[in-house]
């Protein structure tokens, strides 16, 4: 979350500076969960190397909600900030390095910048975006096939079936790894391009 924020608004930088400082890289190995689901996040994740996946159990099945790589910030919000259980779990899928901003750091930097308004627009402007981001896998769960959908993951976030397991990709899609096989050999004699 931090470096997001240097990377929009480097003319806070001495405030961005000195939360990166107190936050504390972690070195996962693959298939670490490091939420569980029903336990309350008390941490911010932000991907350095490798990636993550946001997923519940659904009666038994492993539903996997998100994938996250580097770059990119994860925690099971709405539990970080309420203090609540946390209805995900997240669980590296492969070695993985990570900074850790805790729960705490968090709030103090909220505290010390909330009034800055170019804050809150930074906040606003994050918030919107996964907002939106939530709100097109909501539809496409609900309007499209999950050949569609696969489809859609080559086109537009080919990083994804190149780099995470068949299995994990069948639960985000919401089918079996055997479905999904024949949906990729279906999308692969429509168009050997897609054969990834």
């Amino acid at each position: 979350m931090i470096f997001t924020f240097k990377n929009r608004f480097p003319h806070l930088n001495p405030y961005w500076d000195k939360y990166t400082a107190l936050q504390k890289q972690a070195i996962f190995p693959a298939r670490t969960i490091l939420l569980h689901e029903g336990k309350t996040a008390q941490n911010y994740y932000f991907v350095e190397q490798g990636c993550l996946r946001l997923w519940f159990n659904n009666n038994g099945k492993d539903t996997t909600v998100q994938f996250f790589f580097e770059n990119e910030g994860v925690a099971s919000i709405e539990s970080f900030q309420k203090n609540t259980p946390s209805i995900f779990s997240i669980e590296t899928i492969e070695p993985t390095t990570v900074q850790v901003l805790s729960k705490k750091l968090f709030k103090q930097m909220i505290d010390e910048l909330g009034e800055n308004p170019e804050f809150l627009k930074a906040l606003l402007d994050i918030s919107f975006e996964r907002q939106r981001h939530y709100m097109s896998e909501f539809l496409s769960r609900i309007r499209d096939t999950p050949e569609q959908r696969y489809a859609n993951l080559i086109k537009e976030r080919p990083h994804i079936v190149k780099r995470i397991p068949q299995h994990y990709i069948a639960s985000y899609l919401g089918i079996t790894s055997v479905h999904l096989s024949r949906v990729r050999n279906k999308l692969a004699k429509k168009d050997p391009r897609k054969r990834i």
